[in-house]
C-alpha cells in the first residue's frame, strides 16, 4: 500500500514538473517572439525615418545671386523639390572666384543633404591656376550631372570693319600688339577661350580683365578693347541693338540663339570648342544610391518643357547626362586647358 502511494506521489511530481517546464518554454517563446517583433518594428521605423530624403537639401552656389549658376539652380530647384518631396534650399557662398563655396561642399559630410552647382573654374581650371587650392575637385567631389551651359560669342563693335572671325585673325596678324580683348576676370573662360584661340592661330592680343560681362562688353563699346569672347547672355542684347557684330560661337554646334552665326570650326578654325558650363556635384563620400537618384531626377527636370523655356530665356541650354559623362568631360577640359593656362604664365596665390 505504501509502495502504491509513493508511486502515485512520484507520478504527480513528474506531471507537475513537465507542466512547469512546458509553461517555461511557452513563456520563453512568447518573450522571444515579442523581442523579435519589437526589433522588426524598431528596424522598420528606423528605416522609414532614415529613407532619403527626409529633410531639406542644400544646393550651394559659389557665386552671388543673379549669376548664371544661381539662375539655373533656382530654376531647377523648384521642380526638383516637388519630385523629391523635400525643399531644395539655395545657399550662396561667395568668394575666391568660386573656390570658397566649392571648397565648402568638398569638405562637407556626404550625407546626401549638401550639393554644389559650380563652373569651369572651381571644378577644373583653378587646379592649374592656383598655387595651392584648399580642395581637390577630382578627389573630394563626386560628379552628379552636367546641368547646362552657354556658348561664348566672339564679338566686335559694329563699326570696326571686321565682319568675320577670319577678318579678326588677319587684322591681329597684320597689326601685332594693337589688339586688346576684355574678359570677365583672370582665369575665366572668357580669357582662356581667347588664349586657346591665340594658340591655335598663332596671334597676339593683350588681355584686359573686368569683373563682369556687362563691363567687358562696355569696354568694347567704348573702344578700350577691340573684341571679346563672352557668354551669349552678355552679347545678344548689343547684337540685336546693332551695336555689336557676332563673329563666331565657341560651341561644336551653332547656338539656337544665334543660328546665323558660324561655329569656330565653320569659320575655318578647328580645336577651339569651349562652353561656359555648370555642373552639379556632391561630396565624394555621398552614396551611389543618392547620387544616382539625384542624377535621375535632375535629368527629368531638365527635360521639362517649362524648365527648358526658362533656361532659354536666360540664353542657357540644358545638357544633362550621366555621372561618368560629366567625369570624362571634366578630365577632357583639364587636358585641353592645362597647356593653355601654363602658356599664359598665370599663377594665382
Amino acid at each position: 500500500m505504501k509502495s502504491m502511494s509513493t508511486t502515485h506521489s512520484n507520478t504527480l511530481i513528474q506531471a507537475r514538473t513537465q507542466t512547469h517546464s512546458w509553461h517555461r518554454r511557452a513563456l520563453l517563446a512568447l518573450l522571444l517572439g515579442a523581442t523579435a517583433l519589437t526589433f522588426l518594428t524598431t528596424s522598420f521605423s528606423s528605416f522609414a525615418q532614415t529613407a532619403w530624403p527626409n529633410r531639406p537639401i542644400k544646393l550651394v552656389v559659389p557665386y552671388g545671386p543673379g549669376s548664371s549658376p544661381d539662375v539655373i539652380a533656382r530654376i531647377v530647384s523648384e521642380k526638383l523639390s516637388a519630385r523629391l518631396g523635400q525643399p531644395v534650399v539655395i545657399e550662396n557662398r561667395v568668394g575666391a572666384g568660386g573656390n570658397t563655396g566649392s571648397g565648402f561642399v568638398a569638405k562637407s559630410a556626404g550625407d546626401g543633404y549638401t550639393f554644389l552647382i559650380s563652373t569651369n573654374g572651381p571644378l577644373v581650371y583653378n587646379t592649374v591656376l592656383y598655387k595651392k587650392l584648399s580642395y581637390d575637385p577630382f578627389t573630394e567631389l563626386r560628379p552628379v550631372v552636367l546641368a547646362g551651359g552657354q556658348s561664348n560669342v566672339c564679338a566686335v563693335r559694329s563699326d570696326s570693319g571686321i565682319n568675320s572671325l577670319s577678318d579678326l585673325i588677319t587684322a591681329m596678324r597684320s597689326k601685332p600688339g594693337q589688339f586688346n580683348f576684355s574678359s570677365t576676370g583672370i582665369g575665366s573662360l572668357s580669357q582662356l577661350g581667347v588664349e586657346l584661340l591665340k594658340v591655335k592661330t598663332d596671334t597676339f592680343a593683350v588681355h584686359i580683365p573686368y569683373v563682369s560681362s556687362p563691363l567687358a562688353i562696355m569696354a568694347i563699346l567704348q573702344g578700350d578693347v577691340q573684341f571679346a569672347c563672352v557668354p551669349a547672355v552678355a552679347v545678344l542684347p548689343q547684337v540685336k541693338a546693332g551695336k555689336m557684330h557676332a563673329l563666331a560661337v565657341s560651341t561644336a554646334k551653332r547656338s539656337q540663339f544665334l543660328p546665323d552665326v558660324p561655329t569656330m570650326k565653320e569659320a575655318g578654325f578647328t580645336g577651339i570648342e569651349n562652353v561656359a558650363w555648370m555642373a552639379i556635384m556632391a561630396p565624394a563620400t555621398t552614396s551611389s544610391e543618392v547620387v544616382q537618384r539625384m542624377n535621375q531626377e535632375i535629368n527629368a527636370v531638365l527635360a521639362m518643357p517649362d524648365v527648358k523655356e526658362k533656361l532659354f530665356g536666360q540664353y542657357m541650354e540644358p545638357i544633362g547626362g550621366t555621372e561618368s559623362e560629366l567625369k570624362n568631360f571634366m578630365l577632357q577640359e583639364l587636358r585641353v586647358m592645362t597647356p593653355v593656362i601654363k602658356r599664359t604664365g598665370i599663377t594665382i596665390e
